[in-house]
């Protein structure tokens, strides 16, 4: 029992070790494209958030079984950094 105990700790630990997948959604683009292989490609499907407008991704998408979709991890309403202003020296 206590080698079964052992044995299931380092398994534990060479699991936590291994890298884990890349986040699926990208924050810094707006828009994303959800691309569908069939069992013909193989690849089952993936996103490519790498565009800035619906337009473009459609653009990109057309001919392939593939939508384009706003990126719900963009942020949107994030307010800009103020910039301070250097007092003028008279």
């Amino acid at each position: 029992m206590r080698n079964a105990f052992g044995l299931m700790m380092v398994a534990g630990g060479l699991l936590m070790g291994a890298p884990s997948h890349a986040q699926t959604f990208d924050p810094r683009y707006p828009v994303c494209m959800h691309v569908y292989s069939g069992a013909s490609g193989g690849g089952g499907e993936w996103y490519d958030c790498s565009f800035t407008s619906l337009p473009q991704c459609r653009a990109t998408a057309t001919g392939r079984a593939a939508t384009c979709d706003l990126n719900p991890y963009y942020p949107v309403n994030v307010p800009q950094p103020r910039r301070h202003r250097k007092p003028d020296s008279r």
